[in-house]
């Protein structure tokens, strides 16, 4: 792990310059380094690649905004640390194994005790006593007061050289720290396939947004035209009726009852309206 100059010449490019040519210059001249220093923070050496390269990724989308500010370096490094420190790579099968520990028992010694700090004292150390940030730059890229980052830092050093009793000198942690970061043979891919890779991500999430809005105007389309324009009430339940009496079924007719039948039928017959016969035509 080498520091990183806060405003090297590749970071402020000549008008002759193209974006990608002042890009790849800044990766160049940043990614190497930056590969080894996410590594001591994760203990990770394929992390430690994809994080660095979803940094420079998202540099390139936004390059008109990261390359007028202060320290792109800067900007790329908590975009890297950020990934890389993200809670969700627990869920990935891939990283739920510790990988290989490094070779010599020194090393293994100092990256152990590095990754049992918890993750903001590890970053807030590694920014401090290995990149070589001043406090209030280390408190501003943590996002913490500057007392609070000078705390973390100095329980940080003291749990290190409780672990490890020769790292009690911050020199001697500082050069400690460039030795086992050195030691890994960690390659950042090359600057061109960052920058392809980074436009199809945003030619892919340009169409999801765009099906995706294509989708709602559908959605919302069909609701205005199917959607009722009156209110109608609810249909009331059914409910049980009670108190009604019984049906019964009529019985046989009394002696007088049918004689007054009678009677009626043959008055009909002899009173009644002639029957409607048609003519013929």
């Amino acid at each position: 792990m080498t520091t990183l100059p806060r405003v090297p010449s590749p970071v402020s490019p000549p008008e002759s310059l193209t974006p990608a040519q002042a890009f790849d210059a800044l990766y160049g001249f940043c990614a190497p380094a930056l590969v080894r220093q996410t590594y001591l923070l994760t203990g990770r050496r394929e992390l430690a690649r994809e994080a660095v390269e979803r940094a420079f990724q998202l540099a390139w989308q936004r390059w008109p905004e990261v390359a007028r500010d202060r320290d792109p370096a800067g900007w790329v490094r908590a975009v890297a640390y950020d990934c890389a420190l993200s809670p969700w790579h627990r869920f990935r099968p891939r990283h739920r194994h510790p990988e290989p520990p490094p070779a010599d028992p020194a090393d293994r010694a100092l990256l152990h005790a590095l990754l049992r700090l918890p993750p903001s004292y590890r970053r807030t150390l590694l920014l401090y006593d290995g990149v070589g940030l001043d406090l209030p730059e280390t408190a501003a890229e943590t996002e913490a007061s500057t007392p609070a980052a000078a705390s973390r830092l100095t329980h940080a050093r003291q749990a290190l050289a409780d672990r490890v009793p020769e790292l009690a000198d911050p020199r001697t942690l500082h050069s400690r720290l460039l030795e086992v970061a050195s030691a890994e043979r960690l390659r950042a891919a090359r600057p061109a396939t960052v920058r392809t890779v980074s436009e199809r991500r945003n030619a892919l999430w340009t169409r999801a947004a765009i099906t995706f809005t294509v989708a709602l105007i559908g959605a919302t389309t069909l609701t205005l035209r199917t959607a009722p324009t009156h209110y109608e009430a609810p249909i009331a339940p059914a409910q049980a009726v009670g108190g009604v009496p019984p049906r019964v079924a009529p019985g046989p007719l009394s002696p007088a009852r049918q004689a007054l039948r009678t009677k009626l039928r043959r008055a009909s017959e002899r009173s009644g309206p002639e029957r409607v016969v048609p003519l013929a035509g």
